[in-house]
């Protein structure tokens, strides 16, 4: 499968273009509700996180994810996240 430009996101922690198949979605709806979209497909403003543990601390750390979604993000959503690596 060959990645074109349409698949390319940017990702949060290093600031690079990446498939997004291979990045986390986090979604902030119409709600306003911070959501882990594992489909990628919720509508909303969204953020691309890499999936490794050190990105999901540094951006926990910097508030990365609260500036890129232009609202607070709760401590749970983080958590939730490092779930993900403990499963």
């Amino acid at each position: 499968m060959s990645i074109t430009t349409n698949n390319l996101r940017k990702d949060l922690f290093s600031k690079t273009l990446i498939d997004r198949h291979d990045l986390i979605r986090i979604v902030k709806t119409k709600n306003n509700e911070i959501l882990i979209d594992h489909q990628q497909n919720l509508e909303g403003r969204g953020a691309y996180i890499q999936k490794d543990k050190q990105a999901i601390l540094s951006l926990k750390k910097t508030n990365g994810l609260s500036r890129s979604l232009k609202t607070k993000v709760d401590e749970s959503i983080y958590n939730q996240l490092l779930e993900l690596f403990d499963e």
